[in-house]
């Protein structure tokens, strides 16, 4: 296999002894560098990619192209439910005054 930008690789012992039992990887190619090495050897970077899909760390490594083999799933990034990107106008935590859309806050020493 001849790996391409953008390409999700498990990267293991088949690929190169460093990456053996549990030093395996899951790893984006960004690029190929394109200088000869040994036959059958490749120079890659790109990032290890962690089981939630996020980038942890850039890399390049060594690798042989007869040990380079498609991640058998894609890690999707998720955001977390306890946050969000942006939060809306009325969104305050004030209770029912910002769910109304009123603007005024209550309080504590109104009567």
């Amino acid at each position: 296999m001849r790996p391409q930008p953008g390409d999700l690789l498990r990267i293991d012992g088949r690929a190169s002894v460093q990456f053996a039992g549990d030093r395996a990887l899951t790893f984006r190619v960004v690029s190929v560098c394109p200088k000869p090495t040994y036959t059958g050897w490749v120079w890659l970077t790109g990032y290890v990619i962690d089981r939630r899909g996020q980038a942890i760390d850039r890399r390049e490594i060594f690798v042989q192209l007869a040990g380079l083999f498609p991640a058998t799933s894609t890690p999707v990034p998720r955001i977390s439910r306890g946050t969000r990107p942006y939060a809306s106008r009325n969104d305050q935590g004030y209770g029912a005054a910002a769910r109304g859309g009123s603007g005024v806050r209550p309080r504590a020493d109104a009567r």
